[in-house]
């Protein structure tokens, strides 16, 4: 049996929240992917769990709409919102060179795979990604090197 095929984003992609009051664009291919069972994406996202597109800051815009801040309005951690129908759009965290932006928001998303699962501790029983790396908490920081090197090359391998 074979696993999950990892493919490049056709760029620009773009998507928006449900309404489509606010409109984004990315231009960089995402560094990893991921699905976050912890409780809070779980309330967030209405779902089993959140899923992620971790994109350079700089590969990311706003084209339409001004964001709100949602969820628990950490300053850390930024939930940007659709001040309109407030949907849950993308998460800057302060100091990262990458935001997450949630997959299903893209115009197309199919496309997404997650790479990584996280918070597999708070999972629901019967929630399962083909994720080849799954952690019952984050991955430790030291992983986080050879996980992004290894989808880098991933996605390489499918450019050509």
């Amino acid at each position: 049996m074979s696993g999950p095929v990892f493919r490049p984003y056709v760029l620009p992609a773009e998507g928006g929240c449900r309404c489509g009051a606010l409109r984004f664009r990315v231009t960089a291919q995402p560094i990893a992917t991921a699905a976050c069972h912890c409780r809070g994406c779980q309330r967030m996202s209405g779902s089993a769990f959140s899923t992620t597109l971790m994109v350079p800051v700089e590969g990311f815009e706003v084209v339409a709409g001004e964001p709100v801040l949602g969820g628990m309005k950490n300053p850390a951690l930024q939930h940007s919102h659709c001040p309109e129908c407030l949907s849950w759009v993308f998460t800057r965290i302060e100091g990262a060179p990458f935001l997450n932006v949630r997959a299903v928001m893209l115009d197309d998303p199919s496309r997404f795979v997650p790479f990584v699962e996280t918070c597999t501790a708070e999972r629901l029983p019967w929630a399962e990604t083909p994720a080849p790396h799954k952690y019952e908490s984050f991955p430790p920081n030291e992983a986080f090197g050879p996980l992004l090197a290894e989808y880098a090359t991933l996605i390489a391998s499918q450019e050509s």
